[in-house]
């Protein structure tokens, strides 16, 4: 599956001065990795998003969050972030947040 190759260059922006940060194709597109731990990505023209368990239902409520249903079954604390809601790069640059803030409190690998 491809990716937006566009939407990939605007989070390498926002990702660029963070150390340890990598790329692995994954899901059918593309992940960001932070310590090598999975932050966000992109499946097609989507945002995938690691918010963690205790910002889930409070993220999902976003206009534009849906549950990640990759395997037909929900990813708690994961979601998709329909193009949308990601239009504006004050809205993406949030969303990246939010899976940094997550993403920075767990262990490195």
């Amino acid at each position: 599956m491809a990716y937006d190759e566009g939407l990939a260059e605007r989070i390498r922006e926002i990702l660029n001065e963070k150390m340890h940060c990598t790329e692995k194709k994954m899901f059918g597109g593309l992940c960001f990795l932070l310590n090598g731990n999975m932050c966000c990505g992109i499946v097609g023209e989507e945002l995938m998003v690691r918010v963690g368990p205790d910002a889930y239902a409070k993220c999902l409520k976003q206009k534009y969050a849906r549950e990640m249903d990759f395997t037909g079954r929900p990813m708690k604390g994961m979601l998709f972030i329909a193009t949308k809601g990601i239009e504006a790069d004050q809205d993406l640059q949030k969303w990246v947040n939010h899976c940094l803030n997550f993403v920075a409190g767990l262990p490195e690998k």
